[in-house]
C-alpha cells in the first residue's frame, strides 16, 4: 500500500463529526475498523447495525455505506473483507459483504453479496471478472 501507511495510526472518530481525513460515520459503537484501512475523504458510513471493515481495505472518496436504509428500511451488517478495494462515489447497502482481494468499480451500487476475489462494476453491480485464474 505504499510508504504513506508505514506510520499508519486509528483516526480518532467522533459519532456524526469528520475524522481528520474528512470521512464521516454514524453509530461509531457498530464500526469495526481493521489494520491499516484507507478510507477516502467525504465518504459516509451508517454503522448503526455494523459495519466490519478488515485489514488493509481501502475504500474511495465519496462513498457510502449503509448498515441501515431508510428508504426501503433495510438493516444489516456489512463487510468489507480483507485487502478488497472500492472506488470512489460507490454506495454499498445493508446486509452486503464484499470478498476478501475484491475490486469495485468507481460509482458502483452494491446491492449484493460479492465473492472473494472477483473485479465487479455497475449500477447494479455486476462480476466481470474472476482473478483466480
Amino acid at each position: 500500500m505504499g510508504d504513506r501507511f508505514e506510520n499508519w495510526e486509528y483516526p480518532e472518530i467522533i459519532d456524526g463529526k469528520p475524522t481528520k481525513y474528512q470521512w464521516i460515520v454514524q453509530g461509531v459503537s457498530g464500526l469495526q475498523l481493521g489494520y491499516k484501512t484507507d478510507i477516502g475523504a467525504f465518504t459516509y458510513i451508517n454503522a448503526h447495525e455494523k459495519v466490519v471493515i478488515e485489514d488493509y481495505v481501502q475504500l474511495g472518496s465519496h462513498c457510502s455505506v449503509y448498515s441501515v436504509s431508510t428508504i426501503d428500511g433495510k438493516k444489516g451488517k456489512v463487510t468489507l473483507k480483507k485487502k478488497c478495494s472500492i472506488g470512489s462515489h460507490s454506495t454499498i447497502m445493508p446486509g452486503i459483504t464484499i470478498g476478501e482481494n475484491s475490486i469495485i468499480g468507481a460509482h458502483s451500487f452494491v446491492n449484493k453479496d460479492v465473492p472473494d476475489n472477483v473485479i465487479a462494476f455497475g449500477i447494479p453491480v455486476k462480476i466481470i471478472k474472476n482473478m483466480e485464474n
